[in-house]
Protein backbone atom coordinates (compact mmCIF):
# COMPACT_ATOMS: atom_id res chain seq x y z
CA UNK A 1 0.00 0.00 0.00
CA UNK A 2 3.19 2.32 0.88
CA UNK A 3 4.77 1.76 -2.26
CA UNK A 4 1.45 2.37 -4.26
CA UNK A 5 0.30 5.66 -2.51
CA UNK A 6 4.22 6.83 -2.94
CA UNK A 7 4.44 5.73 -7.03
CA UNK A 8 0.82 7.43 -7.40
CA UNK A 9 1.91 10.68 -5.35
CA UNK A 10 4.97 10.93 -6.69
CA UNK A 11 4.18 10.86 -10.51
CA UNK A 12 4.18 13.82 -12.13
CA UNK A 13 0.13 13.82 -13.42
CA UNK A 14 -1.14 12.64 -10.26
CA UNK A 15 0.55 15.83 -8.29
CA UNK A 16 -1.32 19.18 -7.35
CA UNK A 17 -0.61 22.29 -9.47
CA UNK A 18 0.32 25.84 -7.63
CA UNK A 19 -0.61 28.77 -9.58
CA UNK A 20 -0.80 26.31 -12.91
CA UNK A 21 2.71 25.22 -11.65
CA UNK A 22 3.32 21.47 -10.79
CA UNK A 23 3.87 20.79 -7.61
CA UNK A 24 6.50 18.77 -8.21
CA UNK A 25 8.36 21.32 -9.76
CA UNK A 26 8.19 23.84 -7.11
CA UNK A 27 8.64 21.66 -4.27
CA UNK A 28 11.68 19.62 -5.32
CA UNK A 29 15.10 20.86 -3.77
CA UNK A 30 16.73 20.65 -7.04
CA UNK A 31 14.48 21.74 -9.44
CA UNK A 32 13.44 25.05 -10.42
CA UNK A 33 9.87 26.49 -11.77
CA UNK A 34 10.17 26.68 -15.16
CA UNK A 35 9.71 30.32 -17.03
CA UNK A 36 5.48 30.56 -17.68
CA UNK A 37 4.13 34.18 -18.27
CA UNK A 38 3.13 34.98 -14.58
CA UNK A 39 -0.45 36.31 -14.41
CA UNK A 40 0.15 38.13 -10.71
CA UNK A 41 3.29 39.02 -9.07
CA UNK A 42 5.05 35.86 -6.81
CA UNK A 43 6.08 38.40 -4.13
CA UNK A 44 6.50 37.82 -0.54
CA UNK A 45 6.42 33.64 -1.33
CA UNK A 46 9.70 31.76 -1.62
CA UNK A 47 9.77 31.44 -5.38
CA UNK A 48 12.56 30.55 -8.39
CA UNK A 49 12.92 30.31 -11.61
CA UNK A 50 15.40 30.54 -14.56
CA UNK A 51 16.11 34.36 -15.05
CA UNK A 52 17.68 34.42 -18.11
CA UNK A 53 15.36 31.75 -19.63
CA UNK A 54 12.36 34.56 -17.89
CA UNK A 55 13.75 37.39 -19.52
CA UNK A 56 14.49 36.20 -23.06
CA UNK A 57 10.48 34.50 -23.27
CA UNK A 58 8.77 37.55 -21.70
CA UNK A 59 7.17 40.03 -24.07
CA UNK A 60 5.69 42.53 -22.20
CA UNK A 61 7.28 46.05 -22.07
CA UNK A 62 7.42 45.38 -18.16
CA UNK A 63 5.92 42.72 -15.84
CA UNK A 64 6.49 42.62 -11.78
CA UNK A 65 7.13 38.51 -11.22
CA UNK A 66 8.33 39.47 -7.67
CA UNK A 67 7.91 41.58 -5.17
CA UNK A 68 8.95 41.56 -1.58
CA UNK A 69 9.25 44.29 1.41
CA UNK A 70 12.70 45.20 0.49
CA UNK A 71 13.12 43.84 -3.28
CA UNK A 72 11.04 43.49 -6.81
CA UNK A 73 12.27 41.79 -9.54
CA UNK A 74 10.64 42.39 -13.37
CA UNK A 75 11.54 41.51 -16.56
CA UNK A 76 11.32 43.74 -19.63
CA UNK A 77 11.72 43.57 -23.05
CA UNK A 78 12.17 46.95 -25.46
CA UNK A 79 11.43 46.95 -29.30
CA UNK A 80 13.94 47.93 -31.55
CA UNK A 81 15.00 51.53 -31.79
CA UNK A 82 12.52 52.53 -28.63
CA UNK A 83 14.05 52.88 -25.19
CA UNK A 84 13.22 52.48 -21.70
CA UNK A 85 12.22 55.70 -21.37
CA UNK A 86 14.51 58.80 -19.83
CA UNK A 87 13.35 58.49 -16.04
CA UNK A 88 14.85 58.80 -12.10
CA UNK A 89 13.91 56.96 -9.17
CA UNK A 90 14.40 59.39 -6.25
CA UNK A 91 14.97 56.52 -3.67
CA UNK A 92 15.67 53.40 -5.31
CA UNK A 93 18.75 51.81 -6.14
CA UNK A 94 18.07 49.63 -9.54
CA UNK A 95 19.99 46.89 -11.22
CA UNK A 96 19.57 45.66 -14.83
CA UNK A 97 20.91 42.81 -16.81
CA UNK A 98 21.04 42.59 -20.30
CA UNK A 99 20.15 38.90 -21.48
CA UNK A 100 19.83 39.17 -25.35
CA UNK A 101 20.62 42.52 -27.66
CA UNK A 102 22.43 45.42 -27.37
CA UNK A 103 22.21 48.26 -26.18
CA UNK A 104 23.38 52.19 -24.87
CA UNK A 105 23.14 53.40 -21.59
CA UNK A 106 22.87 56.71 -20.13
CA UNK A 107 23.18 58.53 -16.57
CA UNK A 108 23.49 61.64 -15.19
CA UNK A 109 22.86 64.33 -13.00
CA UNK A 110 19.71 66.24 -15.03
CA UNK A 111 17.73 64.97 -17.92
CA UNK A 112 19.83 67.29 -19.54
CA UNK A 113 23.46 66.54 -18.32
CA UNK A 114 23.53 62.70 -18.99
CA UNK A 115 27.37 62.63 -19.13
CA UNK A 116 27.79 58.86 -18.58
CA UNK A 117 27.66 56.39 -21.32
CA UNK A 118 28.16 53.07 -22.27
CA UNK A 119 27.56 50.34 -24.89
CA UNK A 120 25.58 46.96 -23.59
CA UNK A 121 25.24 43.57 -24.46
CA UNK A 122 24.13 39.91 -23.25
CA UNK A 123 25.20 39.32 -19.79
CA UNK A 124 26.22 43.14 -19.17
CA UNK A 125 24.97 44.32 -15.52
CA UNK A 126 23.82 47.88 -14.78
CA UNK A 127 24.08 49.85 -11.94
CA UNK A 128 21.88 53.06 -11.28
CA UNK A 129 22.31 54.68 -7.84
CA UNK A 130 19.31 56.26 -6.60
CA UNK A 131 18.75 59.89 -7.87
CA UNK A 132 20.28 59.30 -11.10
CA UNK A 133 18.79 59.87 -14.43
CA UNK A 134 19.46 57.05 -16.79
CA UNK A 135 18.15 55.68 -20.04
CA UNK A 136 18.76 52.60 -21.78
CA UNK A 137 18.04 52.15 -25.65
CA UNK A 138 17.68 49.18 -27.63
CA UNK A 139 20.33 49.94 -30.55
CA UNK A 140 20.61 46.20 -31.98
CA UNK A 141 18.37 44.45 -34.68
CA UNK A 142 16.58 42.34 -32.04
CA UNK A 143 14.31 42.83 -28.82
CA UNK A 144 16.68 44.18 -26.17
CA UNK A 145 15.24 41.71 -23.05
CA UNK A 146 16.74 42.43 -19.75
CA UNK A 147 15.39 42.33 -16.45
CA UNK A 148 15.81 44.49 -13.67
CA UNK A 149 15.84 44.76 -9.85
CA UNK A 150 14.98 47.60 -7.65
CA UNK A 151 15.36 48.11 -3.83
CA UNK A 152 13.36 49.22 -2.22
CA UNK A 153 10.50 48.31 -4.58
CA UNK A 154 9.23 50.63 -7.40
CA UNK A 155 6.45 49.01 -9.39
CA UNK A 156 2.84 48.59 -7.59
CA UNK A 157 2.66 44.70 -6.75
CA UNK A 158 1.38 42.54 -9.97
CA UNK A 159 2.06 45.35 -12.15
CA UNK A 160 1.77 44.48 -15.76
CA UNK A 161 2.37 46.96 -18.77
CA UNK A 162 2.00 45.03 -22.12
CA UNK A 163 3.79 48.35 -23.85
CA UNK A 164 5.55 51.32 -22.96
CA UNK A 165 2.63 53.17 -23.89
CA UNK A 166 0.48 51.66 -20.75
CA UNK A 167 3.77 51.97 -18.89
CA UNK A 168 3.97 56.06 -19.74
CA UNK A 169 -0.31 55.75 -19.11
CA UNK A 170 0.23 54.82 -15.16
Amino acid sequence: MNYYYNSFYNSPQNLPEWRGIPYYQTHNMYRTVPYQQPKTDFGKEPFTLNISQASKNNNTYRTVIWTGEHLQVTLMSINVGDDIGLEIHPQTDQFLRIEQGQGLVQMGSSPNHLTYRANVSEDSAIMVPAGTWHNVTNTGPVPLKLYSIYAPPHHPYGTIQPTKADAMES
